[in-house]
């Protein structure tokens, strides 16, 4: 029989894996992703989309202070705080 390639995880060793995450750095990884959505979702002006994954951010980062690094966290601070421009930026703009 020809090798299937390797064996998909069983249920205890995702749980174990999923045991091993640390919040703030999953937390901080979601923030990330947010920010490049917000960012992409404001090319496409799909406002209401930016505008939720701006809350979503502005929601999360409180969370993050005393679970990641502070130099990190002023860092995500910094791109919200561009974001909320670009947002406002955007939202003037007349459609193209």
């Amino acid at each position: 029989m020809a090798d299937e390639g390797p064996k998909p995880p069983t249920p205890d060793e995702l749980a174990e894996a999923i045991r091993k995450v640390e919040v703030g750095q999953f937390l901080l990884s979601t923030v990330s992703t947010l920010a490049s959505l917000a960012f992409a979702k404001l090319e496409q002006r799909d406002l209401p989309q930016a505008k939720a994954a701006i809350d979503a951010i502005t929601a999360v980062l409180p969370v993050l202070s005393g679970q990641v690094d502070e130099a990190l966290l002023r860092d995500f601070e910094r791109a919200l705080a561009n974001l909320k421009v670009a947002y406002a930026d955007t939202a003037a703009a007349p459609p193209e």
